[in-house]
């Protein structure tokens, strides 16, 4: 019976597909196809917010300031207007009057994948005090592999003096993925630094009592201050300031308000913008604006009560990392817009934004190589550290 029910469907549709035309057929096809693919991929969203814009031609001229870097992570400038830079492998740069000198005596690090010598960062005191905030991947502690440190130091005759680990993540895995890490301060002097969600979404970004996928807040001496939201959390890792992250590789204050600005990569599409507040949960991976790179849903939910939600989301991911707000002068049509450099898409993206709100995108860079970061120097200039390339200067065309 159920052999003739189907043998009679199949005839029905035979003899509809023998009735229509060859190019209705294709056009019928097509709609099955896109209905198929929409029931397969339904929580990825479509792109929020404006059409990214790309310029007929650059407004600027790029500098070389420092060439032959492999994978250059983080970068931060001192007093002398020098700079020094990280390499992931492992290096410590210096870099003054077009000259690199290796920093000796940087931790050994655990270079696996994404991990290795991230950021670094210094005191907001540096003049009085020389401290020195790397973040990095280490070997050290409980199980195989290794997870994301923070430690400081000083400087002294070219090398680094006066090691203090500050916090080490728990516990070591051998996944080589989400080990973060950005670090800044805040205008009272409070240090952020986050860590991914090191490959385990299931379990770490939720988890209080677990390290991953949370923004950390501390004393510059590593201290746990007793504001942190959950000091008084039984089981809860105390110095945890916000959770439900995926992999932070962009953090900084906003010049204006002083709150603590985060990027962070999605999973396919998804990317975020986020402000970080006070003991707020962000929702990964319970919510999400991305699917899974196989193209699966990872959830249909994209807004919770008591999940925050981004103040903006790429769809597709740019693959974000580096975040610099512009205040100088010297570009003038930019002041107070974001830049965020694109792993994946290979381009410096600039954002204006009004009352929290992406008003407008720029693509800027097109095809320069994968952008891992971008600040601000003293100088007031933009300079952008390209993988396989360096660093760049961005310099206004006359």
């Amino acid at each position: 019976m159920l052999k003739s029910i189907m043998y009679f469907k199949s005839k029905l549709i035979l003899v509809f597909f023998h009735k229509i035309s060859d190019m209705k057929l294709i056009q019928l096809m097509v709609i099955m196809f896109t209905m198929s693919f929409t029931l397969v991929s339904c929580a990825q969203q479509k792109e929020q917010g404006p059409i990214l814009h790309t310029p007929l031609e650059n407004s600027f001229d790029l500098q070389p300031v420092v060439e032959g870097l492999n994978i250059p992570w983080g970068m931060a400038f001192l007093p002398d207007g020098s700079l020094l830079v990280t390499e992931k492998e492992g290096n410590l740069i210096h870099v003054k009057n077009n000259s690199k000198t290796i920093i000796k005596g940087v931790p050994e690090v655990y270079l696996r994948g994404q991990g290795g010598l991230l950021d670094i960062a210094l005191h907001p005191n540096y003049k009085d005090n020389g401290w020195i905030y790397l973040t990095y991947a280490l070997a050290d502690g409980q199980g195989s592999g290794g997870n994301t440190a923070l430690m400081r130091a000083k400087i002294d005759n070219n090398t680094l003096v006066s090691h203090e680990l500050l916090y080490k993540a728990t516990p070591n895995t051998t996944k080589g993925v989400h080990f973060g890490s950005r670090i800044t301060f805040d205008n009272d002097g409070y240090l952020y630094f986050s860590i991914g969600d090191r490959g385990d979404h299931d379990l770490n970004p939720q988890d209080l009592s677990r390290d991953g996928g949370k923004i950390y807040r501390l004393h510059d001496d590593g201290q746990i201050p007793v504001d942190n939201p959950f000091f008084n959390t039984s089981d809860a890792k105390k110095a945890v300031y916000s959770y439900g992250h995926r992999n932070p590789q962009g953090m900084i204050k906003h010049p204006e308000t002083g709150a603590i600005w985060t990027h962070e990569h999605g999973p396919k599409g998804g990317d975020e913008i986020n402000i970080i507040k006070k003991g707020k949960n962000y929702g990964w991976p319970i919510i999400t604006y991305g699917i899974n790179y196989s193209g699966t849903p990872i959830t249909d939910v994209t807004e919770m009560e008591g999940m925050e939600q981004p103040l903006y989301y790429w769809v597709p991911s740019i693959a974000p990392s580096g975040m610099a707000f512009v205040t100088s002068s010297v570009y003038p049509q930019w002041k107070g817009s974001l830049l965020v450099g694109s792993l994946s898409f290979q381009y410096l993206e600039r954002l204006e934004i009004k009352d929290n709100k992406v008003v407008s995108r720029e693509k800027l860079l097109v095809d320069i190589g994968r952008v891992r970061n971008v600040v601000q120097g003293p100088d007031g200039y933009i300079y952008v550290a390209i993988e396989g390339t360096g660093i760049v200067k961005l310099v206004p065309k006359k």
